[in-house]
């Protein structure tokens, strides 16, 4: 069980945000954040963390942007890195910093925005076995007390990477079990089982996974959705193999004697699996997750699904105007996957454009601006 716990002085803090900023001014305007730094500096521990949230996403500019949010994050979740590592908490804490504490840990110069980032002294001392452990402790004590469907997404991730590896397994299962296995999180209605070896880990990830996208994590959607392109990618081989084998051996026999069964047997998983990659990706997209929406236009107009392996093709699924729909969804709330939803647009639905140069040139715009690659392939269309 967790160390970390909090007191009730987060409510508090909480009640003066909503009075002093929330009910009072836009928390996207100016006068809301200005008064939301003014509340980081009283101690506020709410104003703490959306302070550290706006250094992180470099909505105030800083020097050294991440090092200073870890601060604020650390003072948000009363926590301290004691010399080698270790954890030392305060019961004045707000329990959803754990979880950027935790993500700290986890991708510190080897993925997302920090794989990048300024030297951070106290991750730097810790070996990747004791950051991930950590970060699990940090993203179970986030949900003990809220629910936060990042920190189950946090949790599964320490998880699952554990799982594939015997050797982080075997210096985290001590952490593992005495955080993550055998919980109930009546909030969040998650029940997690045992974990005596990195079969039962890989479970362990997957509830915790699963449960964050369907609390509507658009990361978790995301990742779950990769993973299982690669298993439909794979079963898809498979079967066309197998498919190739029979067809061989049919050559050579008498028809009662060839059998496709073994092809039928690998075929018959991959409605369901590709039923699954849509419900992934469909909750993202949904949520306007452009990488997600853009993904499932592509599948929608193309029947094709990616992955490091390879793709295959599934032209059953086909529909035009699906596709369309979700390759638009992909622009409302725009990153750098917008632009490839912007080209897809132009690339498959150039008739709308005939009569509409203004709105061409426009989305032109926006993809230089978005993402320069895709600037340089809507040019060539």
């Amino acid at each position: 069980m967790s160390r970390l716990t909090c007191d009730e002085t987060y409510l508090k803090d909480l009640d003066e945000y909503v009075r002093k900023v929330f009910d009072r001014f836009s928390i996207f305007a100016p006068t809301g954040e200005r008064e939301i730094l003014c509340m980081a500096n009283a101690g506020n521990l709410i104003a703490l963390k959306l302070y550290a949230d706006m250094v992180f996403y470099k909505k105030i500019l800083r020097t050294h942007p991440y090092a200073e949010a870890f601060e604020l994050y650390k003072k948000a979740a009363g926590i301290e890195f004691g010399e080698n590592g270790e954890l030392r908490g305060s019961e004045k804490a707000y329990p959803l910093a754990f979880q950027p504490l935790g993500y700290y840990l986890v991708t510190y110069r080897r993925d997302s925005y920090l794989k990048d980032c300024e030297t951070i002294e106290e991750i730097e001392k810790m070996t990747l076995a004791k950051r991930l452990g950590c970060a699990l402790e940090l993203a179970i004590a986030c949900i003990t007390f809220v629910s936060s469907a990042e920190g189950v997404n946090l949790a599964g991730r320490v998880l699952l990477e554990a799982s594939r590896s015997p050797e982080l397994f075997a210096k985290l299962q001590d952490v593992i079990a005495e955080n993550a296995a055998d919980r109930t999180f009546p909030e969040l209605g998650l029940v997690t089982g045992k974990c005596e070896n990195i079969a039962d880990c890989k479970i362990l990830a997957e509830t915790f996974l699963k449960k964050a996208a369907e609390e509507g994590y658009v990361y978790a959607c995301n990742s779950l959705a990769a993973q299982i392109a690669g298993q439909i990618v794979n079963v898809a081989a498979k079967a066309n193999d197998q498919a190739d084998d029979t067809a061989a051996k049919a050559d050579g026999m008498p028809d009662e004697v060839a059998s496709s069964s073994d092809s039928a047997t690998t075929a018959e998983s991959l409605p369901s699996l590709i039923g699954e990659y849509i419900h992934y990706l469909k909750i993202a997209a949904d949520r306007y997750e452009p990488y997600a929406a853009n993904r499932l236009g592509l599948f929608y107009r193309t029947g094709e699904i990616k992955s490091h392996s390879g793709k295959a093709v599934f032209l059953d699924y086909v529909d035009y105007q699906l596709a369309k729909e979700y390759f638009q969804k992909a622009t409302v709330y725009p990153d750098a996957n917008s632009a490839w939803a912007f080209f897809n647009l132009q690339k498959y639905y150039p008739n709308d454009y005939i009569e509409n140069i203004e709105l061409m040139n426009e989305q032109i715009d926006y993809i230089k601006a978005l993402n320069p690659n895709v600037y340089d392939l809507v040019m060539d269309l």
